[in-house]
């Protein structure tokens, strides 16, 4: 496979011989690093790069340069290798027209020159440019094959799996793709199971749990240690903050989650309003950045394993996997957040998987390329969906109960959304039936002020109402509100008394359940507010909170 291409544009030769130069020492084993001395030059080396199907993973452009200015140049660049990551070299005069690039061309970073030394001001910085592309880059496809067809629940789930996981793979559609379905007739013997996974050692899966997926790719599924300081159940944003946290403060730290690292925010296509990211970033991004920082800090992570059961055993509490596996720790986090309710109306359980999603479903946007598509809901989730959607969807339709967006949406999505052509926003509505047989065919929706009815077709309908806590497994241990969220600190505390059998001589921490030493972060809790700063907040705060316990046990 041939190397990505970095593509420096520079018409000072002592200035582009030294990016050369300090590109070539730094990068030169994984990329192919191309010089251009002239913007006109560099935009023929550009589309004779797209005509040979080579890929260019980062633009190094000057902004100054004599036929045009380095910010032209990316805006046309950008028309042909639209997925590249964009740098600006810039003097300090040209600072203004930096940041007016990053919303007129999406420039990701400016440099002021000199860049010296390169290991403090330039590599770094290329580091993550360069790992944010290979994350979603597009390469010759040389991995996993999932053969499949669209509309089974099953393959749905074995894609989200992946790619929530960072895990490339090949989409191979059999309805459509007549090699694709010769290939699963030969080892699928007349038993139509699907989906098949198609690895490059020659071996594969036939219908498989994602925990078998998981081993077969690398990831970690057993733990390597029956004993730990600090057990976190989930690993949505509140959870892998409590990893970085614990597992950087000396705490030997096991996160578990039965899926897969991310949580619900992991399938947000864009989050705008994260601190530190002005132009946002997606909720897989955040995800496997912090998935590498825990794990770099020495965070021990299971995917694809299921806590069905947790007990205490003082000074200890334990947790059973599903598998039967049974750990002990001398102090729990639980983080299992809430998923999206699903939409309780007649027909809609005979397509979920095959028309009707829950989430972003990110892996199923580009199928719907020039369909019209539903979107149920009126907070962020919905609108962020609503804006991904419409970048394939020929238009987008968001079906709101409520009178009006800005009731329950930040304004920056309001905004974005009313100046989006291709979505259309129906207030006071409502599905009431879905119809399909083996896939999704039409909506029947109903103006909740009037009553009337009409039935819709619709290729697709994304939900986003609600949330029901994952809290079944601590039912008998923790105390939880009538719908399922669990209680924590002040809560706890009814007419001046502590939680019932509480032993200690201090009320229970801010975070902490009615045990002592298991707490509770994130959307889980009463009262929580569902914002991913706030998750990572307290996911990092329950820290300082076990080591308070811990100096007592």
């Amino acid at each position: 496979m041939a190397k990505p291409i970095i593509l420096t544009v520079d018409d000072e030769v002592q200035v582009s011989n030294a990016i050369e130069r300090d590109l070539r020492r730094y990068y030169g084993k994984e990329y192919r690093i191309v010089k251009a001395t002239s913007a006109a030059s560099a935009l023929t080396t550009v589309q004779r790069l797209k005509q040979r199907n080579d890929q260019i993973a980062l633009f190094l452009v000057d902004q100054r340069m004599p036929d045009m200015e380095g910010t032209e140049f990316l805006a046309e660049a950008m028309k042909i290798y639209p997925d590249a990551r964009k740098v600006l070299l810039t003097a300090y005069a040209d600072t203004q027209a930096a940041i007016s690039a990053i919303n007129t061309v999406g420039l990701d970073h400016y440099l002021m020159k000199p860049w010296d030394p390169p290991e403090q001001t330039l590599y770094p910085i290329l580091d993550d440019l360069l790992g944010d592309w290979l994350a979603t880059a597009q390469i010759p496809f040389d991995g996993i094959r999932v053969a499949g067809t669209l509309w089974s629940p099953a393959s749905h789930r074995i894609k989200d799996f992946l790619a929530r996981s960072q895990i490339p793979y090949e989409w191979l559609d059999i309805e459509q793709d007549a090699e694709a379905r010769a290939l699963v007739e030969t080892v699928n013997e007349d038993q139509h199971r699907l989906p098949i996974l198609f690895f490059p050692d020659g071996q594969m899966l036939i219908a498989p749990d994602i925990t078998a997926v998981a081993d077969k790719v690398g990831l970690q599924t057993q733990p390597t240690q029956p004993f730990y300081d600090l057990i976190i159940i989930g690993a949505g944003p509140a959870g892998l903050a409590a990893a970085v946290y614990g597992a950087s403060e000396g705490l030997h730290t096991l996160l578990i989650d039965k899926e897969t690292t991310g949580g619900q925010a992991g399938t947000s296509s864009r989050i705008e309003n994260y601190l530190g990211f002005p132009k946002g970033l997606s909720g897989a991004d955040l995800a496997r950045r912090a998935t590498a920082q825990a794990t770099r800090l020495g965070a021990e992570i299971l995917t694809a394993q299921e806590v069905v059961q947790i007990s205490i055993n003082d000074p200890y509490r334990s947790v059973t996997l599903a598998d039967g596996t049974e750990l002990n720790c001398r102090a729990l986090i639980i983080a299992t957040g809430a998923s999206l309710r699903t939409l309780d109306v007649p027909g809609i359980e005979a397509v979920t998987g095959a028309g009707v999603y829950y989430g972003a479903a990110i892996t199923e946007a580009a199928y719907y390329k020039g369909e019209h598509v539903f979107v149920v809901g009126g907070a962020n989730s919905a609108g962020q969906g609503a804006m991904f959607f419409s970048r394939y969807a020929s238009k987008v339709t968001m079906l709101v109960r409520g009178s009006a967006l800005n009731k329950g949406m930040s304004q920056y999505l309001v905004d974005q959304i009313d100046s989006t052509e291709n979505i259309e926003v129906c207030v006071r509505t409502s599905v009431i039936e879905v119809k399909g047989a083996d896939r999704l065919e039409a909506l029947v929706i109903q103006n909740n002020d009037t009553g009337e009815t009409e039935t819709v077709s619709a290729a697709a309908l994304f939900a986003f109402i609600g949330a029901k806590p994952h809290t079944d497994f601590v039912a008998n241990i923790v105390e939880r509100n009538r719908v399922g969220f669990i209680l924590t600190g002040s809560d706890l505390t009814r007419n001046g008394r502590r939680p019932q059998n509480w032993r200690l001589k201090r009320d229970p921490f801010l975070l902490e359940t009615n045990v002592p030493g298991i707490f509770a972060v994130g959307d889980v809790r009463q009262g929580a507010i569902r914002r991913v700063a706030s998750a990572v907040g307290q996911g990092s705060t329950a820290v300082s909170f076990v080591h308070q316990y811990l100096k007592t046990v």
